[in-house]
C-alpha cells in the first residue's frame, strides 16, 4: 500500500481527540456546562488582552486553543498498558516522563502518552495522563489475589482494533477508511460501564482498601475519567463555576497566580456519583470528573528544582495536605513562597530558568546580509531581529496529579504508601522507555534557535 495513502498520525489524534470529547460530553452533560465556560472566559482574556493573543497567534497555539485537551486513564496490568502503548503509537503520541504518586498515597505509577514535536503538538496536543496500578501494594494478600484474578480475566481492547493496530504496525499506517475505524474502535476503551464484575462485598474490600483499586479491579475495562479544556485564566473559571451550577474542588493545584505562568495549574469539579449495577444488587461509583488546566511556561532543571524547592516550603509550612479548611492559608503560603520564583520572562530566560522558542521578524529578515547585522543570538534578539515566546509546558506535575487523584476520591482514600517509585518496572511493563521530557523542550528550543541563525546568518 502506498505510504501517499496513509492518514497522518496527526490526524487520526485529532479526530480520536474529538470522538472523545463528544462521548464524554454525552455520558457528562457537566463536561459540556464546564467546557462553555472556558469558551466564554477565553473569549474574555483574547478581548482584554491583545498582548497574550499576540502571542498564541505568533506561536501558533491559536488554532489548537479550543481543541486543547487531555484526559486520564487507569489500567490494572502490564498487558493492557503494553497493548495501549501500541494503540497510541497508531496516533503518534509516545510515553513522556514518569509519574510516582505513591508519596502522596496513591497505589499507581504513570506516563502522559503525547506528541512529542511543536508541529505535531500545534496540529492535535490532546495527550492522555495513564496510570498502572500496583498490585503489589493491596497489603491484604488474598485481597491482592483477588484482584490480580478479576484483571486477569477480562480483555479491554475489542478485536477490530487490535486487529487495527497490528495492520498499522504491519503497513506502516492507515488508510482513511481504515482510521475511522480505529478511532470507533479504540474509543471502545475508554467507555463507561454501567456494569461491575464484583459483587458489592467485594467492590466495597476493595474500596476500603483505595477507592481507586475499586476503580480499576471492579469493572470489565478501564474508563476516561477525565477531560481537560485549556484555559487563559483558571482562576476566573473557579470562581464562575458555582454560578454554572459546577462545584469545584478547594484548591487550584500547581504554582500560585502570576503574571508569567509557569508549568501548569488545574482544577476540577468533583467525582459524580453514577449508578451502576454489581453482579449481586445495585449501587454506585464515584470516578468521572471535569478538569481545566491553565499552562504557562516549561521550566529547565534548574528553574524546576526552584519550583520544587518552594512548592515543598510552603506544603511543609502548612503542615497538612490542601484542602477546604485551609485553601486560604495554603493560597497565603504560596504567594509568599513563590516571590522568590522571578515572573517575567526576560529574568527567566537571563537566568535560564525556562525554555523559550525564537522567532525571525520582518525586521531581521529586512537586515539579512547588510554589514551592520547583528551576528549573537542576544544581538539579534536585542535589535528585534527575533522574537522570543515562552515554551508552552505539555506536561504533568506529580503533585498536581496526585492532588487531582485525591480530591475526586475523597479524604477517606488517602492511604499513606512507602515513597517507592520503580521506574523499570513500569517501563518493562510498557514494552519500552519513558521519554525525557527536559529532553524535549531543550530539543525544540534549539530547533528555534538553529531556524533563526539558520534564515539571518547563513
Amino acid at each position: 500500500m502506498p505510504t501517499a495513502a496513509f492518514v497522518s498520525p496527526d490526524d487520526i489524534r485529532k479526530g480520536f481527540s474529538r470522538a472523545m470529547s463528544d462521548m464524554y460530553r454525552d455520558e457528562v452533560p457537566l463536561y459540556g456546562a464546564l467546557m462553555a465556560l472556558v469558551a466564554d472566559t477565553n473569549a474574555g482574556v483574547l478581548a482584554s488582552d491583545q498582548g497574550l493573543a499576540q502571542h498564541l497567534q505568533r506561536t501558533g497555539e491559536i488554532t489548537r486553543l479550543d481543541m486543547e485537551r487531555h484526559g486520564a486513564i487507569r489500567l490494572g496490568t502490564a498487558a493492557e498498558l503494553a497493548t495501549l502503548c501500541r494503540l497510541f503509537a497508531v496516533m503518534g503520541m509516545q510515553p513522556v516522563g514518569y509519574y510516582d504518586l505513591t508519596p502522596a498515597g496513591v497505589p499507581v505509577h504513570s506516563t502522559a502518552f503525547r506528541a512529542v514535536h511543536e508541529h505535531a503538538l500545534n496540529t492535535s496536543p490532546f495527550r492522555v495522563f495513564t496510570s498502572l496500578l500496583r498490585l503489589e501494594l493491596i497489603e491484604n494478600p488474598e485481597l491482592r489475589a483477588f484482584a490480580d484474578s478479576a484483571l486477569a480475566k477480562r480483555s479491554i481492547f475489542t478485536p477490530a482494533a487490535l486487529a487495527l493496530i497490528e495492520s498499522a504496525e504491519r503497513d506502516g499506517g492507515l488508510n482513511a477508511e481504515d482510521a475511522d475505524e480505529f478511532i470507533r474502535q479504540a474509543l471502545e476503551t475508554f467507555r463507561w460501564h454501567h456494569t461491575a464484575t464484583v459483587t458489592g462485598a467485594q467492590y466495597q474490600q476493595l474500596s476500603d482498601q483505595h477507592r481507586l483499586i475499586a476503580d480499576v479491579v471492579a469493572f470489565k475495562g478501564p474508563h476516561i475519567n477525565h477531560l481537560t479544556p485549556r484555559t487563559l485564566d483558571i482562576d476566573q473559571v473557579q470562581a464562575a463555576m458555582p454560578g454554572r451550577g459546577i462545584t469545584p474542588k478547594a484548591v487550584i493545584e500547581g504554582p500560585p497566580r502570576r503574571h508569567c505562568p509557569i508549568l501548569l495549574r488545574q482544577t476540577s469539579f468533583k467525582a459524580l456519583d453514577e449508578p451502576i449495577a454489581f453482579t449481586d444488587a445495585k449501587g454506585s461509583h464515584s470516578a468521572r470528573f471535569g478538569e481545566i488546566e491553565q499552562r504557562g511556561v516549561a521550566l529547565t532543571p534548574k528553574g524546576r528544582a526552584l519550583y520544587d524547592r518552594l512548592l515543598n516550603a510552603a506544603r511543609d509550612e502548612l503542615g497538612a495536605f490542601p484542602n477546604e479548611g485551609n485553601a486560604a492559608r495554603y493560597t497565603q503560603l504560596m504567594e509568599q513562597h513563590f516571590e522568590a520564583f522571578p515572573d517575567d520572562y526576560a529574568q527567566m530566560r537571563e537566568q535560564e530558568l525556562a525554555y523559550f522558542r525564537y522567532f525571525v521578524t520582518e525586521r531581521g529578515l529586512a537586515a539579512r546580509g547588510t554589514r551592520d547585522q547583528p551576528r549573537t543570538l542576544d544581538a539579534l534578539i536585542a535589535a528585534g531581529h527575533v522574537d522570543v515566546e515562552p515554551l508552552v509546558y505539555e506536561d504533568f506535575l506529580p503533585v498536581s496529579a496526585a492532588g487531582i487523584f485525591q480530591s475526586n476520591l475523597g479524604d477517606a482514600a488517602q492511604s499513606h504508601y512507602a515513597a517507592n517509585s520503580n521506574r523499570a518496572q513500569f517501563e518493562k511493563a510498557l514494552g519500552r522507555q519513558t521519554i525525557d521530557e527536559l529532553t524535549l523542550y531543550a530539543e525544540t528550543q534549539q530547533r528555534s534557535i538553529a531556524e533563526c541563525t539558520g534564515a539571518l546568518l547563513a
